[in-house]
This record gives C-alpha cells, structure tokens and sequence, in this order.
C-alpha cells in the first residue's frame, strides 16, 4: 500500500541539525508554520546497506507547474491525493527531474563541500538566513505526539515529516511503501531573488521502471545489481530511522586515475578558461588515449592523449561545449571505452568562490 498521510508541509525553516553514521543519520530542519506550530523534517542522506550513499540532485534554477499548485507559504501541513494533475510528486511521471542528472553523496565526511549533509546545509541555512523564504516538504506526516517532546530540537508535542525521498520502485522488503504521484521532495522559494530550487533525493536500490497503478518495481525494469535499502519503518518517535548505516565514505575503492580538482570559475570575465586536473594514484603508468571528460549535460572535452606515470598530474581546458556552470554541477571521467572512471560533484557555494581551485579528496 503507499504512503499512509503524503501530502507537503508549507512552514519557515528556523534551525537545522546535521547527524553522522553514529546517529540516524539524517539531515535534520526545524520549522515553524504561521500558526506557530512547531515540526522537524528528517531528510534522509545515508542508505541502510552498501552501497551508502543517496542519488541527488539540485536544481537552483526550478521552473515547473507544479509550483503553481502549492498551498501558500507557512500555511502548515496539506493532505494532497496521490493523483496526476494535482500538487504531489512522482520522479517517474512528473517530469520534474532527468534521472541522468542524479548523482551519488556520501553522508557525511571530513571537509567542507563534499557530502549530502554539506549540499543540503547551503540550501537550507539560506533559507534560514532569508525572513521571506518558503519552505516545501513532500513526504508523509507523522504527529502529533501529545505528551512527547520532540528528540532533536525539543519542542512539544513532537510532530513532523520524513519520507523526503522517492517513494516508488523499492526492493522487496519495502515495496509496502510504494505508490505514485508521492515521491518526496524538498522546494525553496526565495521571492526576492524570484528563484526556486529543488532538491530530489533517491535510493541506488530503487527502480525507475515502476507500475502505474501500484508504484512497483516491474519485473522487466533497471533493477539495480547491488541494492542499497530505503530505510527502515517507522519506529514510534523516530519516523525516520534507517537502520544500521554503511560505511560513511562509501564509494569502493579510489580509481587509478582520479579528478583531483577543479578551475569551476576562474577569474576575469566570460567567456573564463575553466580547467580540470587529473592525477594518477596508482603505482603503474595508464594510457589516456580516447579518455575524455564530460559535464553534466553530457557535453565531452578529451583529455590529452598521453601515458599519465605514477604521481603526475595532466590539466585538461574546457572546450568543445564543456562548461562548469556556476550554480553547482558535476565532473565525469571517462575511459577509451565511456565507461565512466570517477565522477565528483560540486556546489554553488562552491562555485561561487572565483579564482579558488575545488579540491576532491580521494
């Protein structure tokens, strides 16, 4: 059956909380409606089981009709149908999202911008920085729990949303979760700047090849050979608990050849000469003929055909339509043969900071 009580919670963010793989670990957003009833969204940002980390992706420039369907700002919890043509999401048939464009974080690791918990704090503590932000919250209510302070942020009684997250297409032991037209999903709204932004976030274990009727993954569908579970049911007073988290880095092991960081925004003015550094951290020479880079509108620069040794770097220029946009975006190298050898992700916050290199650990 699908979610129990999916609909959107309208409110102004107020506080947030970041947790690690010894908690939840979730990403965490205190809230507060015009009625000045008191919520917490628990966000999803590790899977339950290898491989850890969550597909995402963020889109600062959202333009959808959807957003002309949302109850006003701060007006609290709505009950929406889970229907086509009305406010409810759905990755699959809702055309908010090209699945090409997710790409995978880990939760959380040492240093700033590269992690799930860091791309969702940027968008968030904007919000909390800015009097007019509107806030959306799609997934399925929980509270409230009378008598029952909340455990994060203290308020009482403890009330909320989780489920922010695609809720269709799920493994076997979760499909009870499934439907249509009730993915979750978080929405900004920053009127003085007449920007939206979205964020989608999924689980690699998750099918996009669902049932229109029931939200199942279809028999015939891209199931995915190395399932990461959604999370856990519910838990009285702890709507969101995954489980047992996998390994914060996650990942597999570091690739011979890796992106080692990047010029996203050089200074000067456009057109600026953006660059690319690749660093071998193998023991063994490879051979980059044919290798190229691609941005994330797939656009493919080659990387200089050469024999990269142990420890050397090579610099690659943009051309040939590759750009790294200044609102965030990602990097994807490619062997002789497109097959993808390492992909990194950065943020506008990251972007934002001109003439300073974005670093990627290994």
């Amino acid at each position: 059956m699908p979610l129990k009580s999916y609909g959107v919670l309208a409110a102004r963010a107020v506080d947030r909380r970041r947790e690690g793989a010894d908690d939840t670990p979730h990403f965490q957003i205190h809230l507060v409606d015009n009625d000045g009833t008191h919520y917490r969204a628990a966000v999803n940002v590790q899977s339950q089981e290898s491989p850890s980390e969550l597909l995402y992706l963020v889109e600062e420039d959202f333009s959808h009709p959807v957003t002309g369907k949302l109850p006003a700002a701060g007006s609290g919890w709505t009950d929406l149908p889970a229907r086509e043509g009305g406010a409810g999401l759905d990755y699959v048939r809702g055309e908010l999202l090209d699945r090409k464009d997710l790409k995978k974080l880990p939760a959380d690791r040492p240093g700033a911008d590269n992690d799930l918990a860091d791309v969702l704090e940027e968008h968030v503590q904007r919000a909390i920085e800015d009097d007019s932000a509107a806030v959306y919250l799609f997934g399925e209510r929980w509270g409230p729990e009378e008598g029952t302070p909340d455990k994060i942020f203290g308020f009482e009684p403890g009330n909320g949303v989780h489920d922010i997250h695609m809720n269709q297409g799920n493994s076997k032991r979760f499909e009870g979760q499934d439907g249509v037209w009730q993915d979750g999903g978080l929405l900004i709204h920053l009127p003085g700047d007449d920007q939206w932004i979205a964020v989608f976030l999924a689980f690699q274990s998750q099918s996009w090849n669902t049932d229109d009727s029931t939200g199942h993954a279809e028999e015939s569908g891209d199931q995915p050979s190395d399932p990461a579970e959604p999370s856990d049911p519910a838990e009285p007073g702890d709507p969101a608990d995954p489980g047992q988290p996998g390994e914060p880095g996650g990942g597999g092991p570091v690739p011979a050849v890796r992106i080692r960081s990047a010029m996203v925004n050089p200074e000067g003015p456009a057109p600026e000469t953006e660059t690319v550094t690749l660093v071998n951290d193998s023991t063994t020479v490879v051979d980059l003929d044919g290798w190229h880079l691609a941005d994330r509108n797939e656009h493919r620069v080659a990387v200089p055909a050469q024999r990269l040794e142990p420890g050397a770097t090579v610099t690659v220029t943009g051309a040939d339509g590759f750009q790294l946009g200044n609102r965030g975006g990602s990097i994807t190298l490619l062997d002789a043969a497109g097959e993808p050898v390492h992909a990194v992700t950065y943020s506008a916050g990251q972007a934002r900071r001109e003439g300073s290199q974005v670093v990627f650990e290994a």
